[in-house]
């Protein structure tokens, strides 16, 4: 199996989450992702593929959002779901990387369950709702609410990624707007709204582990500001991908190998 790839699930007290795993090295890395209309389950490959940079120094874990969610879930409760997946599977400490949401979650993690935490590199997020964001989950929640599938992915399309991508897949999106309406909207729209509820500024001092900020000069979805207001309150390393948005962590060839250069920094 390419690097090792598995996938499977844990049991937490609230519920079960699935994960994936990969990467021929023997330190752990934690990886959170971001809002996604996708579940984890099937996906293992893919992200092995796409963290390639991190498999040969690293085992790297990706756990999904739980099974279960409710009304008014918030990042705090999915970074305690994450210490439990982390317990479940052995993993004491391990570097962690959050993406986006990921990126909310894994501040939480650092606060809540700092033993938990070697390095962190926070990924095209923030650390207190803004305008920006309000906007983007307004709009992505009524669309999905209303069953518009392809106006959702439209308006995801331009607002997290650069003219040249958009260019270059703007026309399998009918198609892809055919996969994922399978996938149950009240879902989403939970976890949409719960990124609203990322408040850490006050408390971002309290991290003690050394932080990597990646940012995008364009990002429509949690604002660019965002990255450098987490960056200056913790006095941390930013890079910000002058010509990307959002979608950095995507379209950026260097992101994972900047991540994984942070991670075996002496």
């Amino acid at each position: 199996m390419f690097f090792d790839t598995i996938e499977g699930s844990v049991d937490i007290s609230r519920g079960s989450m699935d994960y994936a795993a990969f990467g021929q090295g023997r330190k752990p890395v934690v990886l959170i992702p971001g809002l996604s209309l996708r579940r984890l389950r099937g996906s293992g490959l893919m992200l092995a593929k796409m963290y390639k940079p991190l498999c040969k120094d690293f085992r790297v874990v990706v756990f999904d959002r739980r099974d279960d969610i409710f009304e008014g879930i918030t990042a705090a409760d999915f970074a305690d779901d994450i210490a439990e997946g982390m317990d479940a599977l052995g993993i004491k400490r391990a570097h962690i990387t959050g993406i986006s949401q990921g990126g909310m979650i894994a501040q939480y993690l650092a606060l809540r369950h700092p033993e938990k935490t070697a390095r962190l590199v926070l990924g095209v997020t923030l650390c207190r709702p803004n305008d920006t964001i309000r906007e983007a989950i307004g709009r992505w929640t009524e669309l999905i609410s209303t069953g518009d599938m392809k106006g959702f992915l439209n308006d995801m399309l331009h607002r997290c990624y650069s003219d040249a991508y958009i260019k270059k897949y703007e026309h399998i999106m009918p198609v892809l707007a055919r996969f994922v309406d399978t996938v149950p909207p009240d879902r989403f729209v939970t976890l949409a709204k719960s990124c609203l509820t990322c408040d850490t500024y006050d408390r971002l001092g309290e991290i003690r582990s050394p932080v990597l900020v990646l940012g995008g000069r364009r990002d429509k979805v949690v604002s660019p500001q965002a990255s450098e207001e987490i960056a200056e309150k913790l006095g941390c390393e930013l890079y910000m991908y002058e010509k990307l948005g959002h979608s950095a962590y995507e379209e950026a060839p260097d992101f994972n190998k900047r991540i994984n250069d942070f991670f075996i920094k002496k």
